[in-house]
């Protein structure tokens, strides 16, 4: 992967690392780009890296474990001396009808914890009305923007959730909440805290699988999701090779 290094200066080459989920959705990202040349192992997970600088990571379900290996890899990265310059969450996930179609692609502007605060008796409280942390990470809009531009994905806030949102009053209250909602998934805010930490710039990109709302498996379309998750990293690889880092 090369990605423009500063304004006027010559480009170098600046490794991508792609955080998923699971295996299936780490190998419909693999599909888009070139084999892996070789496989690196980190404590719980085994690190895919290809010949054109993509490093494909499955880092696990939820926001806990999804952030606990991608730091493993940022630290790994940053000790061989080849810090990457980019992280991205990538996988399928639930879309808020009728914005998200199953089948289309959204690129976070925003990626933010639905479920991290309080419940009370006058509704819910973010951990940051609690006084702590943060519940949101902004992508650099630049990179929204390219990403959006050569896959044709939705922009909008992808939420981080721990359970998975399976009825209509749930789904209802949480686009109330956030009415910017496109979709949401399950590791997006865990990556991005990683790489927040690591001071390295990080996008999210969901492939809509099905509605949020009521849990219908009859209406998920998982195949689908991947195939456009494949297209979409299809498009987005050579499109980001303009990008510049430090355009934030």
């Amino acid at each position: 992967m090369v990605l423009q290094a500063e304004e006027g200066l010559t480009t170098q080459s600046v490794p991508v690392l792609v955080a998923t989920a699971v295996p299936v959705e780490r190998d419909a990202v693999a599909r888009a780009l070139p084999a892996p040349a070789e496989e690196t192992r980190l404590p719980g997970a085994t690190l895919s890296r290809t010949a054109g600088g993509w490093d494909l990571l499955a880092a696990g379900v939820g926001p806990a474990l999804a952030a606990a290996r991608t730091a493993a890899a940022l630290t790994a990265a940053a000790l061989a001396g080849r810090p990457y310059g980019l992280v991205v969450s990538a996988g399928i996930g639930g879309g808020f009808q009728p914005a998200a179609p199953v089948g289309s692609l959204v690129v976070a502007d925003a990626i933010t914890v639905a479920d991290l605060g309080a419940e009370t008796a006058d509704g819910f409280l973010p951990v940051t009305e609690l006084g702590f942390g943060t519940v949101t990470h902004r992508p650099p809009e630049s990179a929204v923007r390219v990403a959006s531009e050569a896959t044709g994905a939705r922009i909008g806030t992808v939420l981080t959730v721990s359970t998975v949102t399976g009825t209509a009053a749930r789904a209802a209250a949480l686009r109330d909440r956030h009415p910017g909602a496109l979709a949401e998934g399950m590791e997006g805010f865990g990556v991005a805290e990683a790489a927040a930490a690591h001071g390295v710039p990080v996008l999210e990109i969901r492939a809509v699988s099905n509605p949020v709302g009521p849990r219908d498996r009859a209406a998920w379309r998982i195949g689908d999701a991947l195939a456009a998750l494949t297209e979409g990293f299809g498009k987005l690889a050579p499109a980001l090779e303009s990008w510049n880092p430090h355009d934030q």
